[in-house]
């Protein structure tokens, strides 16, 4: 297997953190139009009077910048040491598909319980895919 595949799911993550960078200011100026924000509302972070639609954006972007470092990280570490196979890909693709979906309910109807389940298996996907590293 060409080791070059694991970057297609490193891609799409980048992608959708670049995605959801793009809803930040959306929301902000679309907020800001309607009279629900201030510029000084952002002056030492958010302030406690932004809207929760307003602010679900920035912190979806936060998580994306958090624990995914590590699947990227990992993700290079499995490409370098020539170790990506089908069941790595695999697992990257599930890591993946899985932030997919915790982001998709966080941006839209943003029910804890239900974004729980994707974020919590994200993570214990994450660190198999860690285990299978230094397993192989």
């Amino acid at each position: 297997m060409q080791q070059s595949v694991i970057f297609a799911p490193m891609g799409a993550l980048a992608f959708l953190t670049f995605g959801v960078l793009i809803l930040i200011p959306i929301r902000r100026f679309r907020a800001g139009a309607r009279g629900e924000i201030v510029g000084d509302d952002f002056k030492f972070g958010e302030s406690p009077s932004v809207p929760g639609h307003v602010a679900i954006p920035n912190r979806n972007y936060m998580n994306l910048l958090e624990l995914p470092m590590l699947f990227y990280v990992g993700s290079l570490m499995f490409f370098v040491s020539g170790k990506v196979d089908a069941l790595v890909l695999g697992i990257a693709w599930l890591y993946v598909a899985l932030r997919f979906v915790h982001s998709a309910i966080h941006l839209t109807y943003n029910d804890v319980s239900h974004r729980l389940i994707p974020f919590a298996t994200s993570n214990v996907v994450l660190l198999v895919y860690w285990i299978a590293f230094f397993v192989r």
